[in-house]
């Protein structure tokens, strides 16, 4: 294909995906964002905080009417079930413990049909934003970093602001007392949402119109059976990521936009929420730094909460409960819970292999960057950087053996959830090379430890 034929292409697939996806993309959320400013200006008209509260319920309320309709009774009986079990355990010291068990049978039977499933992938990830957002403040109360148990308005408005509602992230409930506080509104803060909400849609286009396409129109590269089989997933994960930054970078300027999201340093302001960084996913130094960058907030909710009250029962089973965790808080889907618990035993394999070698080196090639000061000798050598590259061809490689699954081509697949014959179809004609892989670094790493 010539030059010119190249182009005629790129043009009538912009004209036929480009346009209308970004068209499609402004449709589904230019009324959420006339919420979040809606909220964002009575935070900042208000002076009463329970009316405060009541205005990030009430846009809470109708923005999840206006992407699940009638279903958001589902998110809805799920937040007021969390405040009456804080409310009847109000005198525990585990109410972060009871009310995740109570939140996890809830889950648990909205899984098995309670409703069809097509509906309940719908509202997955507002539950999940709600749920979140309870057992953190569930912990903190047992913690005591949250004082006392916020009135049924503060906690309503907390797990239903909009800004976070239907998308996330998730904030803590400090987070949320500080957007309701409000700061004074200012070029920086219009600038910083509105840079994060064009950067969503940039990522939109790429996962819908660039990604499935990568190598038959934008880098044409051919190959064997093989290649061909590795190719094609490499398009599916790389669909699949900037789905996910598209969602990541929507959350921030949304919850920007409805005031959430910023940093206070003297009388310096700085909206500077961060969900996803796309850059070290897409071009790791480890796996381990994929995880935490892949959704930032997350993350740092299942180190504080889960990872460090099961760390007392060992690193490895730590690990493997808060992959669990986050794999239950998804849903009972068999392609997402063989993806978190192979990506748990990936990070730790990882970890503690590129440990091991740079004790035994003394060189700066662990999971993450080493601090300046660090008392490794071989720092910028040529050989530590190529041991570093390696690792993240090998990341890549995981990534696209991980994410091959997730076709976007197969519409009813995604909606009612990818079926377990999927997944190992997919796996198997990889050869199940990812999972050998570690296989093969965890034997290596026994063997010299």
């Amino acid at each position: 294909m010539d030059i010119y034929s190249r182009l005629a292409v790129w043009q009538q697939l912009a004209e036929s995906c480009g346009a209308s996806t970004v068209q499609q993309g402004l449709q589904q959320i230019w009324r959420l964002l006339l919420l979040c400013l809606i909220c964002r200006l009575c935070f900042r008209l208000g002076d009463v905080s329970i009316v405060k509260h009541a205005v990030s319920v009430l846009t809470g309320m109708y923005s999840l009417f206006l992407f699940f309709e009638l279903h958001m009774l589902w998110v809805l009986l799920l937040s007021v079930l969390c405040y009456l079990v804080l409310v009847l355990s109000r005198h525990s010291s585990s109410r972060g413990l009871f009310l995740s068990v109570i939140i996890l049978i809830y889950l648990l039977i909205g899984e098995w049909h309670l409703i069809d499933m097509v509906t309940w992938h719908k509202i997955r990830g507002s539950q999940m934003v709600v749920a979140m957002k309870a057992i953190s403040l569930a912990f903190d109360l047992d913690r005591g970093a949250v004082g006392s148990l916020p009135s049924a308005a503060e906690f309503l408005g907390y797990v239903l602001f909009v800004g976070t509602v239907v998308f996330g992230p998730w904030i803590s409930f400090a987070s949320y007392k500080n957007a309701t506080e409000s700061r004074q509104l200012s070029w920086l803060w219009l600038q910083s949402s509105s840079v994060s909400l064009l950067k969503s849609q940039i990522c939109l286009l790429v996962s819908a119109c660039i990604a499935p396409y990568l190598f038959l129109v934008f880098i044409p590269i051919h190959g064997n059976t093989v290649t061909e089989k590795w190719l094609h997933a490499y398009e599916n994960a790389v669909s699949f990521h900037f789905s996910n930054y598209f969602v990541g970078h929507l959350s921030e300027g949304t919850s920007m936009l409805a005031g959430a999201g910023f940093t206070e340093e003297k009388d310096n302001i700085r909206w500077d929420v961060s969900v996803v960084k796309p850059l070290q996913v897409e071009v790791p130094r480890s796996m381990v730094m994929v995880v935490t960058s892949w959704n930032i907030p997350m993350s740092r909710w299942l180190k504080t909460y889960i990872f460090k009250n099961a760390i007392k029962l060992g690193t490895f089973p730590a690990i493997l409960v808060t992959y669990t965790a986050s794999a239950l808080l998804h849903g009972l889907s068999f392609h997402l819970g063989a993806v978190l618990l192979s990506l748990g035993f990936i990070t730790y394999v990882e970890h503690v292999l590129r440990k091991r070698l740079a004790s035994i080196f003394s060189a700066c090639v662990l999971s993450r960057p080493c601090s300046s000061g660090c008392s490794h000798q071989h720092k910028k050598e040529f050989w530590v950087m190529l041991v570093n590259l390696v690792f993240t061809f090998l990341a890549i490689f995981h990534l696209t053996y991980l994410g091959s699954m997730f076709d976007p081509k197969d519409d009813d697949d995604v909606e009612e959830g990818y079926a377990a014959i999927h997944t190992i179809q997919r796996w198997s004609e990889l050869n199940w090379a990812s999972h050998w892989v570690v296989l093969a670094c965890w034997v290596f790493y026994r063997l010299i430890q």
